[in-house]
């Protein structure tokens, strides 16, 4: 049987909003009575359920029979997404764009080439003005058409003129899409691999990225091309971890956003997504004033009442200011107040729990996990760092379960469960030993705790402070830092050290840079 994960007619309907169920009714009421549309009567059964029950939904309405359920389904989705349409096309210039482009094509079968020409103008016009180039381009393919019918004394220098038009456009929409394309790519390398991890690694992004990235905009770049150069620049500097540069060209994103407040509207997720990755790079650099600044702005365009929100746009804005919020709380190590706000993180984290992908969940199940630990709340943090052990799914990256599994282990050890921490031990060696990515700091770690019941009580500090030596000296190559963004393993040695919390030490240390 269906499920509501599974089912995409009951999930796009149970994700209507009370006006959009109104405007449903509305739209399907269009031909008159009703009461013998079979598939608003299997709207009305799935809208009354919390999980979708074919076999309830037939006890029910006994006129719905088993085999026209299928065939049901189908049309209830289609009316679904033309009522959607249609609710949303104010909202949304393309759809309105292509609508006047089905109208022009209507006029054109009817004869009426003239009123076909003066609609398809006005469309050319707006999507110019918008930067729809790909819709502009569509709008002069068919008045060529229709010119190449429609005869008149003018057609010679309306030929040359559309030909021209045509041509600028072709070509300022090919450049948009080489952009798009290297930025997509250069995301996914970022995706795939992380942080380069050698000489090699780099030396292969800069070869990809100095190929499909000019070294500078083309004159009379648009908006889209601007974009596509940022974001491109964006994705290579972090893969980099050249977090200064990255900074400068996640601002120079957002600062584009800002001139054209239009954009900010219509094209909501990249702008609220250049305002997250604008943060990371603040994070990373430890620009702390900078950093409150721009979450800020980022929770006052959530919280403004007269942005469009759509679910789509929520969830992100979940995911990121609560990213963000509990990257504030790892900058000020402010992790005892950060415990208080985790019930109501896992309370949203569960509204919006299936429009999130499974590594984006248990990336907060890390975050929390680090909470936890820095408050000195081991067994919580043990807890959800199991949650993203337990997942064997190999897709996932190799990081989050490596620095999961070291942070268990360091958690095992505060928590005086010596007896586990053995098993840990073996367990953490397996994995590794399947990565293909062993990082320096983790074998260093790994190599510790092994021999961490050896250690004679009166060595214990020493020791400590011997592996927080060699962890700093490791820190130091650029190629090897990476494993300290996710876990300032050089603040808990100094904890064991001086004899303080690891809070304490990082609430030090963050004075420091105020």
């Amino acid at each position: 049987m269906p499920n509501r994960a599974s089912d995409p007619v009951f999930q796009l309907l149970k994700s209507l909003t009370q006006s959009e169920k109104r405007h449903f009714r509305l739209y399907t009421s269009r031909q008159g009575a009703t009461e013998g549309l079979k598939f608003l009567q299997l709207f009305d059964a799935f809208d009354a359920q919390e999980q979708p029950d074919e076999e309830r939904v037939l006890a029910q309405v006994p006129s719905l029979k088993r085999a026209q359920l299928a065939n049901l389904k189908a049309n209830l989705y289609k009316q679904l997404l033309a009522s959607l349409r249609l609710y949303h096309a104010g909202q949304n210039l393309d759809i309105q764009l292509h609508e006047q482009l089905d109208y022009a094509r209507v006029l054109y079968n009817k004869g009426f080439y003239q009123q076909a020409l003066r609609m398809l103008a006005r469309v050319k016009q707006a999507a110019h003005a918008a930067e729809l180039p790909h819709v502009a381009l569509l709008a002069i393919d068919f008045e060529k058409l229709i010119e190449s019918q429609y005869i008149t004394r003018s057609l010679q220098g309306r030929a040359e003129s559309l030909a021209e038009e045509a041509s600028a456009t072709a070509t300022h929409l090919g450049r948009q899409h080489e952009l798009s394309n290297a930025s997509l790519r250069l995301y996914g390398l970022y995706l795939q691999a992380g942080h380069a991890r050698n000489q090699a690694d780099h030396e292969q992004f800069t070869a990809y990225f100095r190929a499909h990235v000019p070294a500078r905009l083309a004159a009379g770049s648009g908006f889209w091309e601007k974009l596509y150069f940022y974001q491109a620049h964006v994705w290579y500097h972090t893969i980099n971890q050249d977090f200064r540069v990255c900074y400068r060209y996640a601002q120079k994103w957002v600062d584009l956003f800002e001139a054209q407040p239009d954009q900010q509207e219509s094209q909501t997720m990249l702008y609220i997504k250049g305002l997250h990755n604008l943060l990371a790079s603040l994070f990373n650099l430890l620009y702390y004033s900078k950093f409150m600044e721009v979450l800020k702005v980022l929770e006052d365009f959530a919280a403004n009442q007269t942005r469009r929100a759509t679910p789509n746009t929520d969830t992100l804005l979940f995911q990121y200011i609560w990213t963000n919020r509990l990257n504030a709380i790892f900058l000020e190590a402010r992790f005892t107040e950060g415990v208080e706000l985790i019930p109501e993180l896992l309370e949203q984290l569960g509204e919006h729990k299936s429009q999130l992908d499974l590594h984006r969940t248990l990336v907060f199940y890390y975050k929390i996990a680090c909470v936890y630990f820095g408050s000195g709340h081991y067994q919580q943090a043990i807890k959800y760092l199991t949650r993203i052990i337990d997942h064997k799914d190999l897709s996932l990256r190799e990081d989050l379960q490596c620095f999961a599994r070291i942070l268990n282990l360091v958690a095992h050890y505060e928590a005086g469960d010596d007896a586990e921490l053995e098993h840990q031990v073996r367990s953490v060696y397996h994995f590794l030993g399947k990565m293909n990515d062993q990082q320096p700091m983790q074998l260093e770690v790994l190599r510790f705790l092994r021999r961490l019941g050896h250690f004679e009580p009166a060595r214990l500090r020493e020791e400590f402070a011997r592996l927080k030596t060699k962890l700093e000296e490791i820190a130091a190559r650029p190629y090897d830092r990476r494993p300290f963004l996710y876990f300032d393993i050089i603040s808990w040695l100094e904890s064991k050290v001086s004899g303080r919390s690891v809070q304490d030490v990082m609430q030090q240390k963050f004075l420091g840079l105020k």
